[in-house]
C-alpha cells in the first residue's frame, strides 16, 4: 500500500517545498491504518451481528475481503502522495530492506500504524458496542484445525508476500501509471480469500496487534500465544517479497541507483 513519488521535487531557496513534513506523513499513516482497521476488521463483527445465529458463509468472506480491498484502494489514493500509504509494518520494513525507505523513519511509521490500528479498533466498539467485543472484534485467530507450524505460519507468510510483492510491482517505475491503488486493493481481496479460513488473513502486523490490545482491554479473550506466528510470518513475508521483487524485476539501470527522470529517458 505504498505510493512512490517521482524524482522531480520543487525547490525554493534550496529547500524542498513539495515534500510533506514527517508529522504529516505520520498522521497519514495513523489515519490510513485506522481506516483500514475500522472498515476492514469492522466488517467481521458487523456481518456477525447481521447474520445472528446463522452459520458463516462464503459470501460473507467475499464481503469481508471486499471491505478490506475497498478501503485500501481509497487510502492509497487519499494518503499515497503524503506518506506512501504503507498502513502496514510489513510494507514499511520491506521498503526499508529494499533501500526505498529510510530506516530512521521506520520506528515512527510503525508506531503511527500501531496507534492507528488501536484507534480503528476502538472505533468499531464505539459504533457496534458490546456486540463487537462479544463477537471477537474481528481479531485474527487460527482455525482450530490449523497448526501454528507450518500451516498458520505459511498462510500468513504467503498472504503477506503476495500483498507486499504487489505493492512493489504497482509502484515500480515501469508500472502503468495511476493504477497502483486498484492493483493493491485487488491483491488484498485475492490474498484474503484462501488465507482467511486458516488464520483470518491478517497479513498486517498492525492489523494483528491493534484489535488484540483493544479486545484484551475490554475483557475479551485473546490468543496471545498465536501472536508470534503472525508477526514472524508477516515481517518475513514482507522482507522476502522485497528481495524477490528486486531479484526478478530490477535491470542494470535499477541496480545502478542512477535512474534519470522519465522525461530525460524519453529524449
Amino acid at each position: 500500500m505504498a505510493f512512490q513519488r517521482g524524482s522531480a521535487l520543487a525547490l525554493f531557496k534550496g529547500e524542498l517545498v513539495d515534500e510533506n513534513k514527517l508529522w504529516q506523513k505520520l498522521a497519514a499513516e495513523f489515519l490510513g491504518t485506522a481506516f483500514l482497521v475500522f472498515v476492514g476488521v469492522g466488517s467481521v463483527p458487523a456481518l456477525a451481528a447481521a447474520r445472528g445465529t446463522a452459520p458463516f458463509t462464503g459470501s460473507e468472506l467475499g464481503f469481508i475481503s471486499l471491505s478490506f480491498a475497498t478501503i485500501v484502494i481509497v487510502t492509497a489514493y487519499v494518503f499515497g502522495y503524503v506518506s506512501g500509504n504503507h498502513i502496514n509494518p510489513a510494507v514499511t520494513v520491506g521498503f526499508a530492506v529494499a533501500g526505498k525507505f529510510p530506516w530512521k523513519e521506520v520506528p515512527h511509521y510503525l508506531a503511527a500504524q500501531a496507534i492507528g490500528a488501536i484507534v480503528g479498533a476502538l472505533g468499531i466498539v464505539g459504533v457496534l458496542g458490546d456486540s463487537a467485543v462479544k463477537g471477537g472484534l474481528g481479531v485474527a485467530a487460527f482455525n482450530p484445525e490449523v497448526t501454528a507450524v507450518p500451516q498458520a505460519l505459511l498462510a500468513e507468510f504467503v498472504g503477506t508476500f503476495i500483498l507486499v510483492y504487489a505493492v512493489f510491482g504497482a509502484v515500480f517505475r515501469k508500472a502503468a501509471a495511476g493504477w497502483f491503488g486498484l492493483v493493491i486493493g485487488l491483491a488484498v481481496f485475492a490474498a484474503i480469500i484462501p488465507i482467511a479460513p486458516a488464520t483470518g488473513a491478517s497479513i498486517n502486523p498492525a492489523r494483528t496487534i491493534g484489535p488484540m490490545l483493544v479486545l484484551q482491554a475490554l475483557g475479551g479473550e485473546v490468543q496471545w500465544n498465536q501472536l508470534w506466528v503472525y508477526l514472524l510470518a508477516e515481517f518475513l513475508g514482507g522482507v522476502a517479497a522485497a528481495l524477490a521483487f528486486a531479484l526478478v524485476t530490477h535491470t542494470t539501470l535499477d541496480k545502478s541507483n542512477t535512474i534519470p527522470d522519465l522525461e530525460v529517458v524519453a529524449k
